[in-house]
């Protein structure tokens, strides 16, 4: 039997036990393979393999250079062949424990060998805002997953969310229609799909499939069960090319979408990145800087704190030559934003809040752009500007 492998993650526990528990009621011979990483100031990982009947088998797995991610990540794979070649599980369910991104582990099992055929971000529609804007470390809340981890519980939780294409939405009765369009606009391509875990006609549903009785699987089970391109995932994120939210409005959020062909004074866009940052649930996109002309940046921020980074080269900074290796992708989206003075360099920055102040956000970035006078001054003249994202880039 071949094994399929589902990764559901997300820092909503709850939400993220009953979805597990949903897909092993929904299809049959499957596992749950969970590592729990709370266990690391002991000096190991705790790992379990349970099946619908209960626990089938528990371990430990020692911390790797006092990290317990990278212990979860030598582990991961040599469990998962385990399971396959003991040719009774047809899905390997991995729960991945609270702080721990899809993305990463997603990887690892491919590079494993392994089939993924589905990656899920389990979700309760009324704690995403507060996650959203919960700035602490998460080492703050005990949710680090190694000494060095210097993660906010907010950028975790948007890139577990952001990374996956299915959403596993639990039937919260504290979430209202904000909630839910919240969730909506930061990830409009995702698939979200309702979990009333504990449902009686979803419990003899799941107990039918299981028998042969049911015309076919839950749309959680064939979610899960729906293939998944590891490079087309990593692609969408990458802040060249990344899948970015379109403009909407309802329900009182709104996502604003913010496209110019002209750089950023340094210095001014410096001063105000605070207000930037704080004016949105979420931000993200790319950016460009007048005194660093050539290099993409990427801008990523939540909970009030903003990461700045740089992501290479802009396409019209590198020679024809080596166009050839850079991913189709990564060239489709450089056309869809191709000026003829200056290639693919652009702002493209997408804000989601609910109570956005679209206008006053879009004065304030305006505002930050260079003046006609210093855009006629051309690139010599803008690489003279004071470097006041050397520090934040660590140049």
């Amino acid at each position: 039997m071949s094994l399929s492998v589902v990764i559901v993650g997300g820092l909503h526990a709850d939400a993220r036990r009953a979805t597990v528990a949903r897909l092993l009621a929904d299809v049959p011979d499957g596992v749950v393979l969970h590592h729990d990483l709370a266990t690391a100031a002991a000096g190991t990982v705790v790992r379990t393999v349970r099946d619908a009947g209960g626990v089938r088998s528990a371990g430990e797995a020692p911390l790797i250079d006092d990290c317990a991610c990278c212990a979860l990540r030598e582990d991961l794979v040599p469990e998962l062949r385990r399971l396959e070649d003991d040719g009774t599980t047809r899905l390997a369910i991995v729960e991945l424990w609270d702080s721990v991104e899809p993305k990463a582990m997603t990887e690892v099992v491919v590079a494993g060998g392994l089939t993924v055929t589905g990656v899920i971000t389990a979700v309760d529609p009324a704690l995403l805002l507060p996650c959203l804007g919960n700035g602490d470390d998460l080492a703050e809340v005990g949710l680090a997953a190694a000494a060095t981890d210097r993660r906010t519980v907010a950028d975790t939780f948007a890139r577990q969310l952001e990374y996956a294409p299915v959403l596993a939405v639990v039937d919260s009765p504290e979430a209202d229609d904000e909630d839910r369009e919240l969730l909506a606009q930061l990830h409009p391509t995702a698939r979200r799909v309702p979990v009333r875990g504990g449902h009686p006609a979803a419990d003899a549903s799941a107990r039918a499939y299981a028998s042969g009785t049911s015309p076919g699987p839950s749309e959680l089970a064939t979610a899960a069960l729906a293939g998944f391109d590891v490079e087309a995932a990593a692609a969408a994120q990458h802040p060249a090319c990344a899948l970015l939210p379109a403009e909407a409005d309802a329900h009182g959020v709104a996502t604003f979408v913010w496209h110019r062909d002209r750089p950023f004074h340094p210095e001014r866009l410096y001063a105000a990145l605070e207000d930037l940052t704080c004016a949105a649930a979420r931000s993200r996109g790319r950016f460009w800087l007048a005194d660093k002309p050539d290099v993409l940046l990427h801008w990523d921020a939540a909970g009030g704190a903003l990461c700045v980074e740089s992501a290479g080269p802009w396409l019209a900074a590198l020679p024809d030559a080596a166009w050839e290796l850079v991913p189709p992708v990564r060239r489709a989206a450089a056309a869809l934003d191709w000026h003829p003075e200056h290639g693919d360099c652009c702002q493209h920055l997408v804000f989601t809040s609910p109570g956005l102040d679209r206008d006053g956000l879009e004065r304030l970035l305006e505002a930050c752009l260079l003046t006609d006078a210093e855009y006629a001054g051309g690139r010599d003249a803008w690489k003279r500007l004071p470097p006041a994202f050397d520090t934040l880039l660590e140049v």
